[in-house]
């Protein structure tokens, strides 16, 4: 069997079973099994399939009709141009969350702190675009922190960025000129519209807090202030209903300049303020 027609055969199952992006997805997946880049697959379509391939692309096909996310099933996805590796144990870096990179990125920072890190995909981001900064990231999953470690050792990134275990600000001491966050945020009730690839696959405990989907902002906004410099910048991600009351609970918080920023698809993304002098 050609590459070519393994790949056509794993389009029309995805697309069978209603699965938007099939074409994408079956390229990601036969560049995993091929063990190539994505951007190679197309020219490598005509050459015949190698028996090893098809069993890792039957593998990889198979677990997408179960719903399993492709950065999963692959073990990497993308993210601000880099790879991080991902897990069960890790929200899927998405590209929505670039917007709270780039806002971090508006201005300058010499350490960081990240709170609920997961992939490590924020603070390591912003540490390799930031050559003098430093950084401290917490998370209470020890599976995620080993994660993150991981990608911080592929990045090189080691020297610079350091991994505790623990509750929002439970193990941090010290103040930062940067605290960013992508906290749980989805209400209790919104958890069965998520789709399958999230409700089933991804970690609870990273998506929500129950409840109204606020608590996370709540104890960051608790705390924010003791480990903040002077005109040290908060950056949280929200949900795009949540940018007026997580504003509100900065600004009861004493923070100031509380603002709501929107992404490329113009929904609220991203809550920012500063503390003052």
């Amino acid at each position: 069997m050609t590459a070519a027609l393994a790949y056509r055969e794993a389009v029309a199952r995805l697309t069978a079973a209603g699965l938007p992006d099939a074409a994408r997805d079956a390229r990601l997946l036969m560049a995993h099994a091929l063990e190539i880049s994505a951007d190679r697959v197309m020219l490598a379509l005509h050459d015949p399939l190698p028996e090893a391939a098809a069993m890792r692309l039957e593998e990889a096909v198979t677990a997408r009709l179960a719903r399993q996310p492709v950065s999963q099933i692959t073990g990497q996805r993308q993210f601000w141009g880099r790879s991080f590796r991902v897990t069960r144990d890790v929200l899927d870096p998405r590209p929505e969350t670039e917007t709270l990179v780039a806002e971090a990125l508006a201005a300058p920072f010499s350490r960081v702190l990240d709170l609920g890190t997961g992939s490590g995909a924020i603070l390591l981001t912003l540490l390799a675009e930031r050559s003098g900064a430093t950084g401290i990231a917490t998370d209470l999953s020890d599976a995620a922190l080993e994660v993150a470690r991981g990608n911080a050792v592929a990045l090189g990134l080691t020297d610079r960025a350091s991994f505790l275990q623990g509750d929002w600000f439970a193990p941090i001491s010290g103040r930062f000129d940067l605290i960013v966050s992508n906290p749980p945020y989805i209400a209790a009730d919104e958890m069965a519209g998520l789709s399958p690839e999230v409700r089933e696959w991804e970690p609870h405990l990273a998506l929500t807090p129950g409840g109204d989907g606020l608590d996370a902002y709540r104890a960051i906004a608790a705390g924010a202030r003791d480990h903040l410099l002077p005109q040290g910048r908060l950056l949280v991600e929200i949900g795009p209903t949540q940018g007026a009351a997580v504003a509100a609970l900065f600004t009861a918080a004493g923070l100031a300049q509380a603002r709501i920023l929107a992404d490329l698809d113009n929904r609220h993304r991203v809550v920012s303020a500063i503390a003052p002098q």
